[in-house]
């Protein structure tokens, strides 16, 4: 717990720091802080429901792929309907991976932001302390940082796509 608290706490400010003349401005960080706070809390979530959207749109296309294919006659398909279809799923997973990277980028700098706000702050409670207490996701066992999770799923996705081609194509 002590090496928390030696990230959490900001040397750089001290009670001193919070007499009655620095007060409004000490108010002012606060209340940035927490829109920076929330607005991180939202870009998170849609995030998420962008994630939400490309694994239910792709879920449903294989799903119905599967019962389409089942059905269909195979050797009536044209390579080139099946290129086609192919190339349009590549390209929605490329745009689910862009939009994932977006999304980290997105986070990263509004992390950095809280960081800097966090240094005007008795405390550095989410930019040190707590990413201290998760190993800085350095150990999977610790903490496995989500966006080391989710960038794979479009990836898998494509995979998938690509061998199921070359199955029904060869």
């Amino acid at each position: 717990m002590a090496e928390i608290s030696d990230s959490l706490w900001n040397d750089d400010v001290t009670v001193s720091d919070y007499r009655e003349g620095s007060a409004p401005y000490q108010a002012a960080v606060f209340e940035q802080y927490k829109l920076c706070v929330e607005m991180a809390d939202r870009v998170s979530g849609r995030r998420n429901l962008a994630n939400t959207f490309f694994l239910t749109f792709n879920g449903g296309l294989v799903a119905f792929l599967g019962a389409w294919l089942s059905r269909a006659d195979r050797d009536g398909l044209p390579v080139l309907l099946l290129l086609a279809g192919l190339l349009v799923l590549l390209a929605m997973c490329a745009a689910w991976w862009f939009t994932v990277r977006s999304y980290r980028q997105l986070n990263d700098g509004k992390w950095k932001v809280i960081g800097g706000l966090e240094d005007r702050l008795p405390t550095r409670a989410f930019s040190a302390a707590e990413w201290r207490a998760l190993d800085e996701g350095r150990d999977w066992r610790v903490y496995l940082p989500l966006t080391h999770v989710e960038r794979w799923v479009p990836v898998i996705f494509a995979g998938a796509y690509l061998m199921g081609f070359a199955a029904l194509a060869l």
